[in-house]
């Protein structure tokens, strides 16, 4: 990759190294030049421009983060868009993060233009959260790089990033009692496990109470066995000291086998691992009778996320293992949406899809209900909205809002992130739709894009696109997609704008916004003319169905 300065007679093509605001020119840097956008920097008065120009064995900075990260995923993460050269990996659910540290340091070691940064290997993760960004730090990388990353990605027969959900656990405890111990504290024991495994789906099935003894051990285990229970607790009154105490003893005496003792964790040291049919069996520290994050924790957590818990996994825990100073487990983020909680969770984006105005220039029908290459011209549009990333889609009814709502669960049957809200002053113009999505929006949404139902051309990728470079921390809150320059539909909006949207009059929609928040517009170049083609006529829906793929 060539990088400098770049004469302006030579600049299409190529990529603009520094933002250009200036003689009514607003150039964000990343953008690649076109011929009209050199004609006006020329016209602005640049005569030469700091820019990036490809070279023939480079690949383009989100083709290349595509590609790795792509390479690196495997279950349980959603992979991103690209944007700007980053591609985040996020967790569909609940679970543990597995990732191969040696494998990201070797693919960390090929390149600097390549980088990988993930949580650490076992991280608790919730659904949505960020558990790796791959990032091209230039504007490309070399080809070579990008295939030897590759390489690495599937150097193993195992993913170098996935989660590992969690899946639930019928639990049984067993706690003993010597002379003095109280009720209140194995009380407070229940709930505190209780607590623990309701977090990772799991449930406690059944809880006994016996002497500290072998032999009652045994009897308990027996019992909770004979319940169903496939996941088997001890805590002992007295902490377990040696492989032949009582808790193991009492696990060997109903037919168990120990596996290890001891961990290099603290707290938590004192925690014993064995096998009872099977299933696994946890003779406990006094420390799991606390709610704060301990060894304890980090074997369940591996357990509920199905992953093995033998004696080489435990004796690696060491590292990271003191654990003394941390007060609790971070509790999952609420949905309460932030934009001050920057890219670590994923974004809570809707679709709004438009489908209610009166079609006025069709010159009768509905437009809605066209046929557009065998399916009703809205369905295009809630089929791509349906298949992006979005997590909530509403669409907006009112003319002949019966039939457009019929055409579209006939097409698309039992969708659950698919919903409709039915505008009754459709016939005011387009403001009134947009305040109907906007009031019928879910409290947790961090953004929403409003399509037009009457856009057949715009799929699931430009969406995904969309929604991949919103970033308010980064000062993209309003991003627009753009053709050659031209700004279209849809646009995504951040909430913050949302009480605005709430208030629009006239049927101009939320225009005049992108004026006024400038400094906030994000411009997102598309490919292709789907973002700037919209059906209003007989014409144009003819000229779409002449150029268009069968």
């Amino acid at each position: 990759m060539r990088f400098g300065e770049t004469p302006i007679d030579e600049a299409t093509g190529a990529i603009l190294g520094h933002s250009w605001r200036s003689s009514g020119v607003n150039f964000a840097k990343g953008r690649t030049l076109s011929a009209g956008d050199v004609a006006r920097l020329k016209a602005a008065g640049a005569a030469t421009i700091v820019a990036a120009r490809l070279d023939r064995d480079d690949i383009h900075e989100d083709e290349a983060a595509a590609t790795v990260a792509k390479a690196l995923a495997g279950e349980g993460i959603e992979v991103t868009a690209p944007f700007t050269g980053r591609c985040n990996h996020f967790a569909s659910s609940a679970g543990l993060a597995v990732v191969d540290h040696e494998r990201i340091d070797a693919l960390n070691e090929l390149d600097e233009s390549v980088t990988v940064a993930t949580v650490p290997p076992f991280a608790r993760v919730e659904p949505r959260q960020m558990v790796a960004t791959v990032k091209i730090i230039p504007y490309g990388a070399p080809r070579a790089a990008v295939d030897r990353a590759v390489e690495v990605a599937h150097s193993a027969n195992r993913p170098l990033i996935s989660v590992a959900p969690f899946r639930a656990m019928r639990a049984g405890l067993v706690q003993t009692k010597l002379p003095g111990t109280r009720d209140k504290v194995l009380d407070k024991a229940v709930g505190t496990t209780t607590k623990r495994l309701t977090s990772l789906g799991s449930s406690l099935n059944g809880e006994r109470r016996v002497a500290h003894d072998a032999k009652a051990i045994a009897g308990a285990l027996k019992e909770l066995k004979a319940e169903g229970c496939d996941l088997f607790l001890i805590a002992g009154a007295s902490a377990i000291v040696d492989r032949h105490d009582v808790v193991p003893l009492g696990i060997a005496e109903a037919g168990g086998e120990i596996h290890h003792f001891g961990m290099p964790v603290d707290p938590g040291n004192l925690l014993l691992t064995a096998e009872l049919d099977g299933k696994p069996v946890l003779g406990l520290p006094g420390c799991a009778k606390s709610p704060k994050y301990n060894g304890f924790d980090m074997v369940l957590e591996r357990l509920a996320a199905g992953l093995t818990v033998g004696r080489a996994e435990i004796v690696r825990m060491g590292a990271g293992g003191l654990l003394a100073e941390i007060a609790s487990r971070p509790q999952p983020r609420d949905d309460e949406p932030s934009e001050s909680e920057g890219p670590q969770q994923a974004p809570r984006v809707a679709v709004l899809v438009l489908a209610a105005g009166r079609s006025t220039r069709m010159g009768g029908p509905n437009k809605m209900l066209a046929d557009a290459k065998g399916e009703a011209l809205v369905v295009h549009a809630v089929k791509a909205a349906l298949e992006s990333q979005a997590v909530e889609i509403t669409v907006v009814l009112g003319h002949m809002a019966g039939e457009v709502r019929a055409a579209i669960e006939s097409a698309i049957p039992g969708r659950s992130r698919l919903r409709f809200v039915t505008n009754p002053d459709f016939a005011e113009g387009l403001s009134t739709s947009v305040r109907t999505g906007i009031a019928a929006l879910s409290t947790n949404i961090d953004a929403a894009v409003v399509q037009l139902g009457d856009m057949p051309g715009v799929g699931s990728g430009l969406l995904n696109r969309l929604i991949a470079a919103f970033s308010p921390v980064e000062g993209r809150a309003i991003c627009v997609p753009t053709v050659g320059g031209k700004r279209g539909n849809p646009v995504l909006w951040a909430r913050r704008f949302f009480p605005e949207m709430a208030v629009l009059s006239g049927d101009s929609g939320a225009k005049h916004l992108i004026g006024e928040h400038a400094d906030l517009v994000c411009e997102v170049e598309m490919a292709g003319e789907a973002a700037i083609t919209d059906i209003d006529t007989p014409e144009a829906l003819t000229a779409w169905r002449a150029r268009s793929p069968a």
